[in-house]
């Protein structure tokens, strides 16, 4: 008991994989004074159970970085720490039966190749060579990595204990925290063998994160949105003709992944593993009659082989070899699945000093990069990669039990399914509607879930194709496309109405309250009456968010941002916020309609008593069709406009009055059409922590010549000093059936000198689209590009540092 620590800079809740890679990494950092608890012994949740398998691949440009990272750190890892590890690289071949499956591999590829990694697509016929038991004739093409691979998991755990060992970090075995308490600014964490007190707490508890994190909610916690999901996969005896190709040509046979049938197989001594993904697939711990357990280390669910029949049938017609040896051991275990299946990970929602990295559905692949990461969000507050893709604070209120268990079960399901641009998963789905819906619906809308909340995406007439195979394509032309069209001509030329509920806004108000925002915003405020966009930076100057700031008197305020953002931003906000100010989100209190469009102000004025002649970016309180409502002299679409702001207990008054006066419903792909046309940034698509506010185009929001020291002033204005390797840039592109997707990879005379950040059709102007990032170099009006779509490479052209849709803004400010 002497040496058990009674304080500590951080104490990390959990002995897997990601757990002590986090404690490896904090202290790699410098940060040594840092304590792992675990129950049992290290490995003994998910880790010790799982197949170790070790992919670059993954279409989110976030979870590629780490594993990416991941893997170039394992390769090293043994001579490091001075810990021998079984990781073979022995490549993998991924397996593509339609041409929209090559198209993604194609895209991840491109991605892949941006980041410093080869993927390779071959023909059916090639990869015979690198894996001649297998059946072909059925597919399109398939997509080699020769650094895939597998790791043993319990080995790769116990070589990061041991570097974290070796430079002072503690590591508590069989030794369960019991709960948290608080003591002032300090988290005091409970065990067993005594109290530790510490700065910080890292919830790194697996498939037992849910229950760790009910020990946080006295202090602003909420229910971590996870499902236990049963994963099996089996082993077979030897098979004498894999045992004999081994030794002959010196290696393992290369990993298959047949995304297609929803299974991966690999070579496991000279036996095969196959682990599926079925469509059938089982939670547990969720109901009173499977109560999760106090301890389930080292220990599996019962086999359910049936559940796999399909898939084992499958997979020995595509290597006929499985089928000639028994089965000589099953493995069940538990696994934690986020709703998208993506990890949970950063600043625990809602809580001080508090961090959680869980539900890791490819813990060990993605472990080394998750403990960069952490140590990054711990130790400097941020992170050298946009992480938002994974961000805990992606996930609210609307992710109750049910919709937690029915995406798990969806997401499992569709492991390794296309996430095509204009598809939506209905499962889990209506979780927060606006008082408009069943208007929307009836019209023909087609909703999408933004944060939750359903919005129309397109609005369809009787005939069209609205079932959901029609979305799953890459393509822009689909049954909504002609609709789309449609729409943005109604508004380009009379006058539309976009519901919009779920704005996430945040009422501050208080004395000082606008010297402090000064102090956190790179630009200047508006004055009272008026508002504006404001930009908050990181340490780096990069962009962290965007908001619209309403100023409505001296101190009070209206901040308003993106559905997705509302625990991201309203964190922001919170985190930094002195005595004295008061901070509510409001964000169901009010919802908003944007009437925009060259006939708006006419429509507007047969329902409202505004004085519809205030300019561009005024506000004012007003009536309209009776109600109480606050109008905004502004449009996300670059047409005369106002975002009509409205109790929501009134919103259904107000849009049935818009609605019935002729304004013309469109959804929400005619408005990114029309935004993109206007070179307006979306948020964590242009607007992330990966760029500068320089870099993002934004300097023109910058006030570097303010006293005030807001975060990223220093680094802004060094920028500003030396220049910026990277321009932000619109480009308008020779695409075929298909616009430049997020990160799309860009070339000029073949070398990589940039990437996009978003792309879409517009349909005012007729063009492809695309917002993207360069070489500083290449930002000058006309340089001719290449943006790789899909692996096509196709010509682009840079345009002049302007709308491409009314340049002067003359119809906005009409």
């Amino acid at each position: 008991m002497s040496d058990f620590p009674t304080t500590a800079r951080v104490v990390i809740i959990g002995g897997g994989a990601v757990g002590v890679s986090t404690l490896y990494h904090l202290a790699k950092a410098g940060w040594t004074d840092c304590v792992l608890l675990e129950k049992n012994e290290l490995t003994a949740g998910s880790t010790w159970h799982a197949a170790g398998n070790c992919p670059n691949f993954s279409a989110s440009w976030a979870v590629m970085n780490m594993q990416r990272y991941s893997l170039e750190m394992y390769r090293t890892l043994a001579d490091e720490v001075d810990y021998p590890m079984n990781y073979h690289v022995t490549g993998a071949l991924r397996l593509g039966h339609t041409k929209e499956r090559m198209q993604e591999f194609e895209r991840v590829a491109s991605m892949a190749r941006y980041q410093g990694l080869e993927m390779d697509m071959l023909t059916p016929q090639e990869a015979l060579n690198y894996y001649p038991f297998m059946e072909t004739h059925d597919l399109e093409g398939v997509l080699w990595d020769p650094l895939d691979g597998d790791i043993d998991p319990a080995q790769l755990t116990q070589a990061m204990a041991k570097g974290a060992r070796d430079l002072g970090a503690s590591i508590q075995r069989f030794c369960p925290a019991t709960g948290v308490s608080r003591d002032n600014d300090e988290w005091i964490v409970h065990t067993d063998k005594g109290d530790i007190k510490c700065e910080f707490v890292v919830n790194c508890a697996g498939y037992y994160a849910k229950r760790v994190g009910e020990w946080f909610k006295p202090y602003g916690g909420r229910d971590v949105p996870l499902t236990v999901m049963s994963h099996q996969y089996f082993l077979t005896e030897e098979i004498p003709e894999i045992e004999a190709w081994t030794k002959e040509n010196g290696k393992k046979l290369p990993m298959i992944r047949d995304v297609d049938s929803s299974y991966y197989l690999r070579q496991d001594k000279h036996g095969l593993n196959l682990g599926p993904y079925e469509r059938n697939c089982k939670a547990h711990w969720v109901t009173p009659e499977d109560p999760m357990p106090q301890d389930f280390s080292f220990q599996l669910y019962p086999d359910d082989l049936d559940r796999l029949e399909w898939y084992i049938e499958d997979a020995m017609g595509r290597v006929p070899l499985l089928g000639t040896s028994g089965v000589g051991r099953v493995i069940n275990g538990p696994i934690p699945y986020a709703p998208d299946g993506l990890p949970l990970m950063g600043p625990m929602p809602g809580v001080k000093n508090a961090f959680e990295a869980h539900s890791f559905t490819f813990g060990i692949v993605q472990a080394g990069g998750a403990g960069k990461v952490m140590a990054e969000w711990i130790t400097e507050g941020e992170t050298e990669w946009d992480m938002w893709a994974v961000d805990s604070r992606r996930y609210t209120e609307h992710a109750d039990f049910d919709f937690c268990l029915n995406k798990a079960l969806e997401t499992y399901g569709h492991e390794y399914a296309m996430h095509f641009p204009h598809h939506e998963w209905p499962a889990a789905r209506n979780k927060k509607l606006s008082p408009n819906h069943d208007r929307l619906v009836a019209d023909g809308g087609q909703m999408g879930a933004y944060n939750g909340w359903e919005r129309a995406n397109w609005f369809a007439k009787d005939g069209d194709d609205t079932s959901e195979a029609a979305t799953e394509t890459w393509n822009r032309n689909g049954p909504w496309a002609v609709r789309v069209k449609e729409e943005v001509e109604a508004v380009r030329d009379g006058v539309g109405v976009i519901d919009m509920c779920g704005f996430s806004r945040y009422a501050l108000k208080g004395d000082g309250a606008a010297e402090w925002l000064r102090s956190r915003v790179a630009g200047a405020l508006p004055k009272v009456g008026r508002m504006n966009l404001v930009y908050f930076a990181d340490t780096r100057g990069r962009v962290v968010t965007e908001m619209s700031c309403i100023r409505h008197g001296e101190d009070a305020f209206t901040l308003m941002t993106a559905a997705l953002a509302q625990w991201h931003d309203f964190e922001l906000l919170w985190r930094n916020l002195p005595d004295g100010l008061e901070l509510i989100d409001i964000s169901k209190d009010y919802t908003t309609m944007l009437v925009t469009g060259p006939k708006s102000r006419a429509l507007l004025a047969g329902l409202s008593d505004a004085d519809l002649s205030l300019g561009w970016l005024s506000i004012q309180s007003a009536a309209v069709a009776g109600q109480e409502a606050m109008l905004a002299r502004v449009s996300f679409v670059g047409e005369l406009g106002w975002e009509v702001h409205v109790p929501t207990a009134q919103a259904a008054v107000v849009y049935d009055a818009i609605r019935d006066a002729g304004a013309v419903p469109f959804g929400m792909f005619a408005l990114d059409s029309m935004r993109i046309e206007k070179g307006y940034r979306t948020w964590k698509g242009d607007l992330s922590t990966d760029y500068t506010l320089h870099e993002a185009g934004l300097g023109r929001f910058v006030r570097l010549a303010k006293p005030q020291d807001f975060p990223g002033k220093a680094a802004l204005a060094a920028e500003a000093e030396t220049g910026s390797k990277k321009a932000f840039v619109t480009l308008v592109v020779d695409a075929g059936d298909a616009d430049a997707p997020y990160m799309s990879t860009v070339y000029k005379d073949g070398a990589v000198v940039g990437e996009t950040t978003s792309g879409n059709y517009g349909y005012r102007v007729s063009k492809s689209i695309a917002l993207g990032v360069v070489r500083a170099d290449l930002a000058a009006p006309g340089t001719e590009l290449e943006v790789e779509i899909y692996g096509q490479k196709c010509r682009a052209v840079v345009q002049a540092d302007a709308p491409l849709w009314d340049p002067e803004n003359e119809r906005l400010r009409a």
